[in-house]
């Protein structure tokens, strides 16, 4: 059953400049309308259905990315660009989804199908690095240069803006925050190693450690009351609401959760240098102001002298629209690098 649809209020623009920024996930995908100034003019959101035929799913990202143009009120003409966030490994030169387990994709040629489609320059990138880009130009890190990204929650992703660049290493693969080694020996991560930051840190990890004091060790909580009495996946909120009420194991568990995402970003600290780091993702969003400021003590602890010079941690403004407005930034830079004529074949 498809989602129900959104729309934000139109605005107009008298510079007629518009590019769509799109957000694929493995249950939504979500498009917008944005103007020069990163103003949403129309959006709308739609189921994934991901385990349809790859085809059938782009079809419903092109009809996605029509009904938002149709609501903004413009032609699909006056588009300039498209700009995406997908999750999973891709080259963003190429377009080319390399893999991305939430989909169920292997080897897809995403950029070139939709652009196929559509008629409109579409550039691709990791959904995390799009957030980050996003949280970077028109978010909370707007005028800083240097800044990395972290984003908690069913696991922990990464970005990392140089010099106002997205960058991506030789093998288009950096930003991997969440696969940092800051336990030896500890919880085995989804990617096989073990200690990884997303393994003790994410909101799986928090799930994982909280059933296994409850439900093997018979600790006391009053979490499962909080979450409807599921623990098999436990939402910020009632993480949050549990600390602010005081109960022992929750609070204990994210001290532990605190330590470890302070370890981790010293290291990053340590070895780049940013001048910001953006916290952003479910569980940062639920906890607060008081669960970053934890975090910063601890950062504090392992860095090295003078590297805290006028460095911030933050948390992230753009909430789920971050990967919509990082694509509508993504779509506006590469055209600079790509005209549309050296794009799209005139049909």
């Amino acid at each position: 059953m498809t989602q129900p649809e959104t729309k934000t209020a139109e605005t107009t623009n008298s510079n007629d400049d518009y590019v769509v920024g799109v957000d694929i996930g493995g249950t939504k995908i979500l498009a917008a309308v944005i103007d020069a100034e990163g103003t949403i003019k129309s959006q709308s959101k739609t189921g994934t259905k991901a385990k349809q035929e790859v085809d059938q799913v782009i079809d419903r990202i092109a009809r996605c990315i029509r009904r938002a143009i149709k609501r903004s009120g413009l032609e699909t003409s006056q588009v300039r660009a498209i700009g995406m966030g997908c999750a999973g490994t891709l080259d963003p030169d190429t377009g080319l989804v390399i893999l991305a387990v939430n989909l169920g994709w292997s080897n897809v040629p995403l950029r070139a199908k939709l652009e196929e489609r559509m008629g409109i320059p579409t550039f691709i990138d990791n959904d995390v690095n799009v957030g980050t880009l996003g949280e970077a130009v028109l978010g909370a890190g707007k005028g800083v240069k240097d800044l990395v990204g972290i984003f908690v929650g069913t696991g922990i992703g990464g970005g990392i803006i140089l010099d106002g660049q997205l960058f991506h290493g030789a093998n288009k693969l950096a930003g991997e925050v969440g696969h940092m080694i800051v336990k030896a020996g500890g919880p085995r991560c989804g990617c096989g190693n073990r200690g990884c930051l997303e393994a003790v840190a994410s909101r799986t990890a928090i799930t994982r450690q909280l059933r296994k004091a409850i439900l093997k060790e018979g600790k006391k909580s009053i979490l499962p009351k909080l979450n409807g009495g599921n623990l098999d996946m436990i939402r910020g909120g009632a993480l949050a609401k549990a600390v602010t009420r005081g109960d022992k194991l929750t609070t204990k568990i994210m001290r532990r959760t605190e330590k470890y995402l302070g370890m981790g970003i010293a290291s990053i600290v340590n070895f780049l240098s940013p001048q910001m780091i953006v916290l952003g993702g479910g569980v940062i969003e639920a906890m607060g102001s008081e669960f970053i400021d934890a975090v910063h003590k601890v950062t504090l602890k392992y860095a090295l002298p003078n590297t805290m010079n006028d460095f911030q941690i933050v948390k992230a403004k753009l909430g789920d629209e971050a990967v919509i407005m990082g694509g509508s930034v993504l779509a506006r830079r590469m055209l600079e690098k790509e005209p549309l004529e050296e794009k799209i074949d005139e049909a």
